[in-house]
């Protein structure tokens, strides 16, 4: 059995608080001539016209599908991997999440579409604690940390038993296994800091711990969660020199 010391004990408590989730055919051929005739040399294939090149915007478009202007335009400029949360309605727990890319060309490619789940309630553009809905907006991806060794990522790791996750979600399903991969959302959070952290730049009563983490297939308190071995995957791809960010929302709101 192990005994947790008091401080990892009060942290194990606070991670409940802290994370706010709960969880052509061919040509015929004419008729022969009357006259016989040395066969007329074939005509030459008419020449070609040059085939356009393929534009880069085709190949990867120039902003990300699905964002709006206002949206875009709080996309850093800086920011080389994207991870888009588009929410099913602004009152649905459902959603999808795909990691988008930015090329040397500057277009951008998409990853996989993943399944994922948001808050009960949906999405807010004005997130309080305990509205069980999930904050619309673009946040950077700077920290990372959970219950499971590092798997390989190139963010900082905060590993540790203060991401265990008990009880049940909304809809019965057991949490265990939630946190054990986590990413910081970096709204109302310190950058720089561990996922536990519990400073609030904007207050408490703005909400915080607002996480990706391991779905555990129901709606979640205001965090984002994916499938595990997607969480591995973004946990060993994103890195910090190509300055992701997650942009979120509902369909409607990011369209803006």
């Amino acid at each position: 059995m192990i005994t947790l010391h008091p401080r990892a004990a009060a942290l194990l408590a606070a991670s409940v608080l802290l994370t706010g989730c709960g969880g052509g055919a061919a040509a015929s051929s004419g008729p022969r001539a009357a006259v016989t005739a040395p066969p007329a040399p074939p005509a030459p294939p008419a020449p070609k016209s040059p085939a356009a090149p393929e534009s880069s915007e085709a190949a990867a478009p120039r902003r990300i599908p699905g964002l709006g202007a206002k949206t875009w335009s709080q996309v850093p400029d800086d920011a080389r991997q994207v991870v888009v949360v588009t929410g099913r309605g602004k009152d649905s727990p459902l959603s999808t999440a795909v990691l988008h890319t930015r090329t040397a060309d500057d277009g951008w490619e998409a990853g996989e579409s993943w399944s994922a789940h948001n808050a009960l309630r949906g999405w807010s553009d004005h997130h309080l604690a305990g509205d069980l809905r999930t904050p619309i907006g673009v946040y950077g991806l700077t920290d990372a940390g959970g219950l499971l060794p590092d798997p390989g990522t190139r963010l900082p790791y905060d590993q540790g038993v203060a991401f265990t996750s008990p009880g049940t979600g909304f809809e019965g399903e057991p949490l265990e296994g939630s946190f054990d991969y986590v990413i910081a959302i970096d709204y109302n959070r310190k950058p720089g800091t561990t996922p536990l952290d519990w400073t609030r730049p904007m207050g408490a009563k703005r909400g915080g711990g607002i996480w990706l983490h391991v779905d555990h297939g129901g709606p979640t308190q205001g965090c984002v969660s994916v499938a595990e071995q997607h969480m591995r995957e973004l946990l060993r791809t994103l890195d910090p020199a190509l300055h992701p960010v997650v942009v979120m929302g509902d369909h409607a709101s990011l369209a803006r």
